[in-house]
C-alpha cells in the first residue's frame, strides 16, 4: 500500500487521460492516481514521459531499456523495476543481463552486452551515484561510442527514471504488478519501504 492515497475524485480530464494510459498498459496505476492530488505534477510528469525517447536511431529500444532497468535497480525503485522490466525478454534482454543490471554479475562477464552498451551503463552508474562523479575515462569512452545527441538521450532517459523513482518512492507507491510473477527481478530485495 502507498503512504499517500489517491484522491476520492479525480478531475474529468485527468480521469480521461489516466484511463487511456491504463488501458494501453493494461494495469490500474495507483502511482499516477496519487499524482492527481496535484494536477500540475500529473500533467507535467505525463508530458515528460511522452517526450522522452522510447526508441531512436542512435539509442535503440534495447539500449534504452537497459538504461531504464539499470537505473531502476541503481535507485532501488520497485515500481520502476516493475514498470521498466516488463517484457524485458521480448526486448532482447537476457536473464544474465538482468543480473548484470542488478549488480549481481560483473558487467565485463556479460559477453552479450556490446562495448557501447557497457559504456552507456558505466555512464548511467555515474549519473545515479551520490555525490555525482564523472571520471574522465567514462566521458572519453562515451564520446568514442556516442554522439552528443545520443549522450543527451542517454542522460535524459536516466534522469527521467531517477525523477520517477524519487517521486514515487517518496509517495510510497508500490509496484503496479507488471512483473509480479518474475522472480529474477527480486522486487522485495530492492524495496526502499522499511
Amino acid at each position: 500500500m502507498s503512504s499517500v492515497a489517491p484522491p476520492a475524485r479525480i478531475p474529468l480530464l485527468l480521469r480521461l487521460a489516466l484511463s487511456l494510459v491504463e488501458k494501453r498498459l493494461g494495469k490500474k496505476l495507483l502511482a499516477n492516481r496519487i499524482l492527481a492530488w496535484y494536477p500540475k505534477a500529473m500533467i507535467g510528469s505525463g508530458i515528460m514521459e511522452s517526450l522522452i525517447a522510447h526508441d531512436d536511431r542512435e539509442v535503440p529500444l534495447r539500449l534504452l531499456t537497459l538504461i531504464r532497468v539499470a537505473t531502476s535497480f541503481l535507485v532501488s525503485c520497485p515500481f520502476c523495476i516493475d514498470m521498466n522490466s516488463r517484457d524485458y525478454d521480448r526486448k532482447g534482454i537476457s536473464d544474465q543481463e538482468v543480473r548484470v543490471l542488478q549488480g549481481r554479475v560483473p558487467r565485463e562477464e556479460a559477453e552479450s552486452l556490446s562495448a557501447a552498451e557497457k559504456v552507456a551503463l558505466a555512464y548511467v552508474d555515474c549519473i545515479c551515484r551520490t555525490p555525482l562523479a564523472f571520471p574522465r575515462s567514462v566521458i572519453d569512452d562515451l564520446r568514442r561510442h556516442f554522439s552528443d545527441r545520443a549522450t543527451v538521450i542517454i542522460a535524459g532517459t536516466c534522469a527521467q527514471v531517477n525523477f520517477w523513482a524519487r517521486l514515487l518512492q517518496g509517495l510510497g507507491a508500490p509496484p503496479a504488478g507488471f512483473s509480479s510473477s518474475c522472480d529474477i527481478l527480486d522486487l522485495d530485495f530492492f524495496s526502499t519501504a522499511r
